[in-house]
């Protein structure tokens, strides 16, 4: 638990994140005022590309966004070190009502593929992976059943709809958190914390220790924020929650430690030298 710094900073902060188990499992601490602190915080939610673009205009003082998306919030947001969901060969999977081709790769260019948001982290991989492509954009929550119904060929699939989409008779054609591991080895930041850099180093400060003690207490008292983050799984499982918070809320979540910073640079690095995002950032995290 943290302790409040000195003088006291009593303020409201608003805090954002998406409507998914992960991070109701990573924010249980602090929506449900568990965590010592001088802030009150009022928590907002909404789907991770509505977050993306609020952020862009400096809407929320703290976020999860997409990292792909901190491309464009790095002058404006700074990264906390706490509260990475990284795919440590898994990720958003693309998937098909049609057979896997022996070459999905060649097979996808010039295809129609719905996809959750422009500045999605799953977008920037699935480019990186494949650059020539239509993108559809769909609400992340809709895909999965418009390429059941034949509306689209092709879907890429984020949250929850990674663990289920079997059950609708899709078919995997490639797991891009698997691809990106192959390739370079390191695991696939795809979301992450921001706070605004106008608050001030002591309230930034102050939030860092706020975000990390939440993940600290939820993955302390795993029972309790499951409970909780059951009440955002969209019809899953308690067995299938488990694992999909676990596959998303873990060490990596605590803190992105060197090798979750590196994955962090490495994969901003790439976009920008394939011109998917506009420049190169260096990357930041806030202690």
């Amino acid at each position: 638990m943290t302790r409040p710094i000195s003088p006291p900073l009593s303020r409201t902060i608003r805090v954002a994140h998406s409507p998914d188990s992960d991070d109701a499992f990573m924010f249980y601490a602090l929506a449900e005022g568990l965590v010592d602190t001088p802030f009150r915080y009022l928590h907002e939610i909404c789907d991770i590309e509505t977050l993306n673009q609020r952020a862009r205009g400096g809407d929320l003082e703290v976020s999860a966004v997409s990292i792909h998306a901190y491309a464009y919030l790095a002058e404006r947001y700074a990264l906390l070190a706490s509260g990475a969901s990284m795919g440590d060969g898994y990720g958003p999977r693309l998937v098909s009502r049609g057979v896997r081709p022996g070459d999905p790769r060649r097979t996808l260019r010039g295809r129609r593929i719905a996809i959750p948001g422009s500045l999605t982290t799953a977008h920037l991989a699935l480019r990186l992976y494949q650059p020539d492509f239509e993108p559809v954009v769909m609400p992340f929550d809709v895909i999965e059943e418009a390429v059941e119904r034949g509306e689209i060929e092709l879907g890429l699939l984020m949250h929850e709809a990674q663990l289920t989409y079997a059950d609708h008779g899709l078919i995997l054609w490639e797991d891009l958190g698997g691809w990106w591991k192959s390739e370079t080895g390191l695991p696939l930041p795809l979301g992450g914390n921001v706070v605004r850099r106008d608050l001030g180093e002591a309230v930034i400060l102050q939030v860092a220790r706020d975000v990390r003690a939440s993940v600290a207490y939820a993955l302390a008292h795993r029972d309790a924020a499951l409970t909780h983050a059951r009440r955002f799984t969209r019809g899953l499982s308690e067995e299938r929650t488990d694992t999909f918070v676990g596959m998303y809320v873990n060490e990596w979540t605590l803190d992105y430690g060197p090798v979750g910073r590196q994955a962090v640079q490495v994969l901003l690095d790439r976009g920008a030298a394939a011109g998917i995002i506009p420049a190169g950032v260096h990357v930041e995290f806030v202690e």
